[in-house]
């Protein structure tokens, strides 16, 4: 991301590159750690049993940080910790032999995000602008600028208002069995995060542009002309 200060901080224009791979990679991600985990689990879990299901979704998220590696890909912060929490889930289930443990975690692991995101936002160091960074390169100086920080803050708001509703989707879709709650977690959630970033981008564009700071797509550069 480039920007481009004139004269005083409400005149930002702020350069987007690359707005393509940047979705790609949070779908890449989104498979990763949620869709891919969760089909796994519930298709072992009547084929062959509750352990072998649990170790396939521990060795699958260990395949995850390996072929990264191999491949020399990044490893955001944001996978990482989605990575480890799989990983914890699934020792937890099976130290348990639980499935409905496994389901029953992410809830707990919603409302910590629930009081992480407003409680950074409340004390004025939204996490939403660090976690940014994961999936857009942001010149360091822009966070000094009021309105952007004003931005993260309410995104954390929100953020934090999305992951109670998915404690409480899961919860709720757990009282009709285990595989309704697979389901919640595998798709419901899933599309709740999508709509998440939706609603959290259209009102970061939209409140950005009202208070002065302009976004806009960088363009492809223009092809050098033939001698």
């Amino acid at each position: 991301m480039h920007h481009r200060a004139s004269s005083g901080e409400r005149h930002l224009v702020i350069e987007i590159p690359h707005l393509g791979k940047t979705v790609k990679d949070a779908v890449i991600m989104l498979l990763e750690t949620v869709i891919v985990p969760t089909v796994l689990l519930a298709l072992l879990l009547h084929m062959v049993g509750l352990v072998p299901a649990l170790c396939a979704v521990i060795g699958w998220s260990a395949f995850v940080i390996g072929a990264r590696r191999l491949m020399k890909r990044d490893l955001p912060r944001t996978l990482l910790l989605c990575t480890a929490m799989l990983i914890g889930r699934a020792a937890v289930a099976l130290i348990t032999s639980s499935a409905a443990v496994y389901v029953l975690q992410p809830v707990l692991g919603s409302v910590l995000m629930f009081v992480i995101f407003v409680g950074s936002a409340m004390i004025g160091r939204p996490i939403t602008a660090r976690l940014a960074k994961d999936f857009v390169r942001l010149p360091a100086e822009l966070f000094k600028h009021r309105t952007v920080n004003r931005v993260f803050v309410e995104v954390a708001l929100m953020w934090g208002g999305s992951r109670l509703i998915d404690a409480g989707m899961t919860l709720g879709f757990l009282h009709w069995g285990v595989e309704a709650g697979l389901m919640s977690r595998g798709l419901l959630s899933g599309l709740l995060t999508a709509l998440t970033v939706a609603v959290c981008t259209a009102h970061g564009w939209r409140k950005l542009r009202r208070d002065g700071v302009t976004l806009r797509l960088a363009g492809r550069s223009p092809a050098p002309a033939a001698a």
